[in-house]
């Protein structure tokens, strides 16, 4: 089975960690035959020299999409999307890094199970070199399990996820919203009847920086994402009791000190390891 990779790349990731990233999608057991990468926006010289030095070591393979202005992440899925040529698509992100049997392990869930339309995976957070992972974000595995974990917390992480570009599509693609694009997503996939699964494992190696608590202490993120939930709730896919519990949670973070956060984010959302090596 023939899939895509898609990817965005903006003006302030970092070059080393753009280059990681790419190769560890190019150096897949199952390889891809084609790899799109969105500009979304002018980027710097040393981004695109990443780009062209890859390019040219793998030829036919990277397909480049420039953007003559910062669109946004979602925006700018649906204009790489336009350009994959297959229906499968897996996604990645600029600074993340896939093991080496990530992808042949979806394309064989999707080979075995033919009615499947998204494919995620657990992922290994890590700070500074990928062997310091601190911690693994499991995600529900059934479809049943899914369906009910999306009613108040995402059953995804997004750029572990290889999807049918023709179901995404087919619900309008990615909304043009500033945050929690994946989010709103899940909810419409789900409710349309895409089929889903999680492997109950590990396949990917997710950046997570010191100030990444910082980040997502913001106004703006939290009502972005209350916005999110409660519109879940006007169109029928979770209950107000669900969209209650996400809006105390989500306040309470933002109110609450970082160390709050960080404990949270720890007890309840992470699951802690004791091996602080991965191999790929």
């Amino acid at each position: 089975m023939e899939y895509s990779v898609l990817m965005t790349v903006y003006k302030k990731d970092k070059p080393i960690y753009l280059k990681k990233s790419i190769l560890s999608m190019l150096n897949q057991s199952m390889q891809t035959n084609e790899f799109v990468i969105v500009k979304d926006g002018p980027i710097t010289a040393e981004l695109q020299e990443v780009i062209d030095s890859i390019d040219r070591d793998f030829s036919g393979i990277i397909k480049q999409v420039d953007l003559k202005e910062n669109v946004g992440l979602g925006v700018a899925l649906n204009e790489g999307l336009k350009i994959c040529t297959n229906d499968v698509v897996a996604r990645m992100d600029a600074d993340d890094i896939s093991l080496s049997t990530r992808c042949e392990r979806q394309l064989k869930e999707f080979e075995q199970n033919s009615e499947l339309d998204i494919v995620g995976c657990s992922v290994d957070e890590f700070i500074g070199h990928e062997n310091n992972i601190i911690c693994t974000r499991l995600v529900p595995e059934t479809h049943e399990e899914i369906y009910k974990y999306a009613k108040q917390r995402d059953p995804f992480n997004h750029p572990t996820v290889m999807y049918r570009k023709s179901k995404v599509l087919a619900i309008g693609g990615y909304k043009d919203l500033r945050k929690n694009q994946d989010t709103d997503l899940w909810i419409r996939m789900l409710m349309d009847g895409c089929r889903t699964k999680n492997i109950n494992q590990s396949l990917f190696l997710f950046r997570f920086e010191e100030d990444t608590y910082k980040r997502r202490k913001n106004w703006i993120n939290t009502k972005l994402l209350i916005a999110t939930r409660y519109n879940a709730f006007k169109i029928g896919f979770s209950s107000f009791t669900d969209f209650l519990r996400v809006l105390f949670v989500q306040l309470l973070i933002y109110i609450m000190p970082i160390g709050f956060q960080k404990w949270i984010y720890k007890k309840y959302l992470r699951s802690h390891r004791e091996v602080n090596h991965v191999s790929n």
